[in-house]
């Protein structure tokens, strides 16, 4: 049972500001019933001194998640909107005396809400974040610019502490090695260290640059010819779309393609990947992710992070 302060009880029991505003003039929604969370967060701004005036909060989630969105907007309302986005999620946790390592990822869900209704107030398109980075979390829809920016802001160096704070891998656990992956080229980024990861899996996950002669066992050779029948079979549907997808490398029970064309930056390329990773994994008798690479000109030597 995790230990929740009294003034967690008090906002979950009690709830400050559970309404969403009629005269909003912004508005927040971040999250995903599907996902177990979802978070809408709408602001009454003074459009002359930019002072938040009123907030209010509509949340799918547990206690914490209610708790946090409540304290919240008991934070921000009364600050101007450029001292809101100041607000960080540890000061949400703070407000309620703590929350548990497992539930912080309820205070960050309120962190992207506040800068999602800041951006829609401001007239600005918040970029989606799975059209720039790359999926990590399939179950929770997490990628690694999310998973990067939450390290940096909570200083994390655990993958146990990026589960906690933003839910990835905290369910089909498949996604673990990609998040230990974006979390340690963080940590040697935010050291000043060099690229983190100079194993030659990791090089191949992340920047696939040219063919390297490999000497393939006849198990290996059958697993990937059985992955390329299926890719063969998806890859018309692709290119009807102006795209186009393609084997790189295969790694255990992990699968790398490029996707290229009308493919890059498309929010449905990751159904086509989903689609593409059932296949497989029906194909082969056993669970296997599929991983999207960016494919890059050919240099001397293969080297690549993720940048934090």
């Amino acid at each position: 049972m995790w230990d929740y302060s009294e003034k967690v009880k008090q906002h979950f029991f009690n709830p400050k500001n559970a309404k969403l505003l009629s005269d909003a003039n912004a508005r927040g929604d971040v999250g995903s019933i599907s996902c177990g969370d979802a978070l809408s967060l709408s602001l009454k701004i003074n459009p002359e001194t930019e002072v938040i005036e009123d907030a209010g909060f509509q949340t799918f989630g547990c206690g914490s998640a209610i708790a946090s969105s409540s304290a919240l907007t008991e934070i921000i309302i009364g600050k101007t909107l450029e001292q809101a986005l100041k607000v960080t999620n540890q000061d949400i946790a703070d407000y309620l005396d703590g929350l548990p390592p497992e539930k912080m990822h309820c205070s960050v869900m309120g962190m992207e809400a506040l800068h999602a209704a800041a951006a829609s107030y401001r007239g600005e398109s918040l970029e989606d974040d799975h059209e720039e980075g790359e999926l990590i979390c399939k179950c929770f829809a997490v990628d690694d610019l999310m998973i990067k920016r939450v390290v940096k802001a909570n200083g994390l160096t655990t993958v146990d502490e990026v589960i906690n704070y933003t839910k990835a891998g905290g369910a089909c656990t498949s996604c673990h090695e990609k998040i230990e992956w974006v979390l340690d080229a963080c940590l040697a980024e935010m050291a000043g260290d060099a690229p983190a990861k100079p194993l030659q899996v990791a090089v191949q996950a992340l920047a696939v640059v040219e063919e390297i002669p490999v000497a393939f066992d006849a198990a290996l050779a059958e697993k990937i010819t059985v992955i390329e029948q299926v890719i063969a079979e998806v890859r018309p549907a692709v290119q009807a779309d102006g795209g186009d997808i393609r084997l790189v490398d295969v790694e255990d029970n992990l699968v790398f393609v490029t996707m290229s064309g009308a493919c890059t930056g498309c929010g449905l390329s990751g159904l086509t990947l989903a689609n593409v990773e059932v296949k497989i994994s029906k194909a082969l008798g056993e669970p296997y992710t599929v991983f999207p690479v960016q494919e890059t000109t050919p240099v001397a030597k293969k080297e690549a992070t993720y940048d934090c």
